[in-house]
């Protein structure tokens, strides 16, 4: 694992530096493989990069767009994130409607929308059984609770090593997220981070020792690029590496 912490003066510059280091993954994987593939990450922060996104002109036919968790909600429902996303960014270009992979949410068992959502990846990927996909970038945030994607701390799907999706849990209320072992394979895993609120949850993700269960950002150690960018407020207490 190849890991990378910077930390940027203020949160524009943070998501210019998101938005250099995307931009350069999405040509690189396009020239390499002749696609990209990125999964998406919810919640406010990376909003203004996908804004950003939305300005330039990519080679949208070969970027193929999925995320890394969703609530159980409908697109065009306020939470959800695919809405979140569609209306900073995907809908504002020409991006190939086939070329979006939303999580399923309208099956009223989320374990089956998980299988179904494992099964698309698997076909898209062409994966044999056990193996898993390697995005090009995992694009990721952290709650101040030290949570990532939809791994929350204490929560079932934290344990889960043998599947590429599962069911997560915030309050009781049902997610559909990535698993630990499926972030692992990427590429390049991007945590974007702001906010003092997080300071103290990264001194826990950052410490040589502490519990995983806890901090469920702990589990991402990829086998790729692991990059940490944080704006003053949430790194200032992180030495820089």
């Amino acid at each position: 694992m190849n890991k990378i912490v910077e930390v940027l003066p203020d949160k524009d510059a943070l998501i210019q530096r998101s938005l250099a280091i995307v931009l350069d993954k999405i040509q690189a994987a396009i020239a390499e493989r002749g696609r990209c593939t990125i999964a998406l990450a919810g919640g406010g922060t990376p909003k203004p990069l996908y804004e950003q996104l939305a300005t330039h002109d990519l080679a949208w036919d070969n970027i193929h767009i999925f995320w890394g968790d969703e609530r159980y909600v409908p697109a065009d429902h306020p939470d959800s994130n695919e809405g979140m996303a569609r209306h900073a960014w995907l809908d504002q270009v020409a991006f190939p409607p086939a070329n979006l992979h939303p999580m399923p949410t309208a099956n009223p068992d989320p374990a089956v929308s998980a299988s179904q959502h494992e099964s698309e990846l698997q076909q898209f990927f062409q994966l044999q059984p056990g193996e898993f996909p390697r995005f090009d970038i995992i694009l990721l945030g952290i709650g101040d609770d030290g949570h990532t994607a939809s791994l929350f701390p204490h929560t079932e799907a934290l344990q889960v090593r043998d599947r590429l999706v599962t069911v997560g849990n915030k309050d009781g209320q049902p997610r559909i997220t990535f698993t630990a072992p499926l972030i692992n394979h990427a590429r390049t895993v991007l945590f974007v981070v702001a906010e003092a609120s997080k300071r103290p949850a990264l001194a826990q993700i950052f410490a040589p020792v502490a519990d995983d269960n806890i901090y469920p950002a702990r589990l991402i150690q990829p086998e790729g690029e692991l990059w940490w960018l944080l704006d003053q407020a949430a790194g200032q207490d992180l030495r820089r590496s």
